[in-house]
């Protein structure tokens, strides 16, 4: 699972077997270790939750999706779904999380195998 960060914006992209493994297992994570300290960010499907939503605490990052939003994304060509969670002070947390396609262009070093096809694969840029 992919993490990028930027301002007020989080996005996850998931693997062919990791969007298997959160349909199976209602939730998903990875974690990145700094030496002294790990982050940890996962992706969970909540059965009672009507909106999407974002915490942080305790060194650990989560992701709630509605049910009903993680089934119909786990099991379609949906590519990914978004949210805007109202912040104190005025500000918005931005949340994507979408399937993880394969690059157009090869890079040296990154495996993709598991990566979704992307759907311009073959066509000229």
């Amino acid at each position: 699972m992919k993490l990028r960060i930027k301002g007020n914006s989080i996005r996850l992209r998931l693997s062919q077997r990791e969007v298997s493994a959160f349909a199976r297992n209602a939730r998903v994570e990875d974690s990145i270790s700094f030496g002294n300290r790990k982050l940890t960010y996962a992706l969970i499907k909540l059965n009672r939750a009507k909106e999407i939503q974002a915490s942080f605490e305790n060194d650990r990052i989560e992701i709630g999706v509605p049910a009903s939003i993680a089934d119909e994304w786990t099991q379609s060509e949906q590519v990914g779904f978004d949210a805007g969670q109202k912040l104190s002070g005025g500000e918005t947390l931005k949340i994507l999380v979408e399937k993880d396609f394969a690059c157009l262009t090869a890079r040296e070093g990154e495996d993709e195998s598991d990566a979704f096809p992307h759907p311009q694969a073959g066509q000229a840029c």
